[in-house]
């Protein structure tokens, strides 16, 4: 049910539109301003009827202070004192429509209904124009890998879950993606999602980023604030690199995963929020607790489902996908018209080890398109990376001239084997070949290399 703020200083019109609105809404209502932007702050209000007048107070300058504290909330402005000059100003200052005095209810419910549905499409918007920006260039879960697959399935089986989550992973391996892939698949898809780097915000001030501040509740706080917790009611919140969570923010974090509720920074009042905790971390947790750095208690309470991201050297047939991806979405933010990557090139990244993973490949692929010239990524756009470059281009006519063609089929899978650390599926997928052909192979030259254990 809808949640209406009624402001008007007269307590007959205020019983008068509480009693007939109570049926479809719950309502609040208060003659005072005060107290009805105090209730804003507490509350999760959907629609104002603000009147124009209020006693000694300008009704304008307390929807600017509304808008101030929430700019999507719609508010209609109720007057007696009706004018073209006044409606203009109202509308100006942000108010949804204006309505005069005496109030026909009809219309009034016909107004408040198309403000309630204009003002959740605004915000279908905004997280579907969110959604779109995060899946382009690279930002979706790419690949086919059975890793992949596997993360995939994952998701499908928790995204309506209401539990907590732990992302594991390294750096690089796409944390953020996967927890945004989790709720924009699920049931809360249409509220917000908001990202939060623990290590990046420093510890006396990521207190008031969880849980907001009142004006004056610190130095350099002029105003009331929204915290992230607020802002994602009905959302999720994704908190990156947690084990870096100072222990006073964690025993914090911790009552409200149990209870609830916040309560901003220099407030007395409670607010109840429902937000989903989606949490990651590139260390191991586990070991933090036995070391004192973070709270066995919260990691119960965050570890309730946990998902592991693969790095990308666990999942390499992926990296033709990413790199097109990557090429996409770089030519267009550069205006190229590049499509594409040399056949070398894509054997030479799936031959790298990259400790940096997907991060780490999308910045080799930004580099190779600022510097290209041609339609196509060639190896010498590439960066000076620890990259294998024997697929640079063919061997040297005289390395080739009166040798057969097993001799340098041998020597071909001979190296590549090395080059793999004796692995035969990546060997097999550099060489083209099936695993089964390169064990024919190496059957047929006499070689029983045994992969490493």
């Amino acid at each position: 049910m809808y949640k209406i703020l009624i402001l008007d200083d007269e307590k007959n019109i205020c019983i008068s539109l509480s009693f007939a609105l109570e049926d479809d809404y719950q309502t609040f209502w208060f003659q005072e301003p005060k107290e009805g932007l105090k209730k804003l702050q507490t509350d999760s209000i959907d629609l104002v009827l603000l009147d124009l007048k209020l006693g000694r107070y300008d009704g304008i300058q307390i929807l600017k202070e509304i808008k101030a504290l929430d700019p999507g909330l719609p508010v209609i402005i109720m007057t007696g004192y009706g004018s073209i000059e006044s409606s203009v100003e109202a509308v100006k200052a942000g108010a949804y429509h204006y309505v005069s005095k005496p109030i026909v209810m009809d219309d009034l419910r016909n107004l408040m209904s198309k403000a309630l549905e204009h003002a959740r499409l605004s915000r279908q918007v905004s997280e579907l124009n969110r959604r779109l920006a995060t899946q382009d260039g690279g930002k979706a879960l790419i690949g086919k890998s059975p890793a992949m697959e596997a993360l995939r399935k994952t998701i499908e089986k928790v995204k309506n879950i209401n539990s907590n989550i732990l992302i594991y992973g390294e750096s690089g391996t796409g944390k953020e993606i996967a927890a945004r892939s989790i709720h924009f698949s699920s049931d809360r898809s249409e509220q917000r999602f908001e990202a939060v780097n623990c290590s990046a915000i420093p510890v006396n001030l990521l207190e008031s980023e969880f849980f907001g501040h009142k004006k004056g509740a610190f130095t350099g706080a002029d105003s009331d604030r929204k915290g992230k917790f607020e802002i994602c009611h009905k959302g999720s919140l994704f908190l990156d690199e947690i084990g870096e969570m100072d222990l006073s923010i964690q025993a914090k974090l911790l009552r409200v995963l149990q209870d609830k509720v916040i309560t901003p920074v220099g407030s007395n009042q409670s607010i109840h929020v429902d937000v989903r905790l989606i949490a990651a971390t590139n260390r191991d947790l586990r070991k933090a607790v036995e070391e004192g750095r973070f709270r066995e208690d919260l990691y119960y309470r965050l570890n309730v489902i946990s998902i592991e991201m693969p790095p990308l050297r666990q999942r390499k047939e992926d990296i033709p996908l990413l790199v097109q991806s990557f090429i996409g979405k770089f030519s267009r933010q550069f205006g190229k018209q590049i499509t594409g990557a040399r056949h070398e090139v894509i054997r030479c990244l799936e031959s790298y080890h990259f400790p940096g993973n997907v991060r780490e490949l999308e910045n080799i692929i930004e580099r190779a398109v600022a510097f290209s010239e041609g339609p196509l990524i060639t190896m010498e756009d590439m960066p000076e990376l620890e990259l294998d470059r024997s697929f640079k281009g063919p061997l040297p006519a005289n390395h080739l001239a009166g040798r057969t063609l097993a001799d340098i089929e041998r020597e071909a899978i001979l190296s590549t084997l090395k080059m793999t650390g004796q692995n035969r599926r990546r060997a097999a997928s550099l060489l083209g070949i099936t695993e089964r052909t390169l064990r024919n192979k190496l059957d047929f030259y006499g070689q029983f290399t045994e992969e490493p254990s």
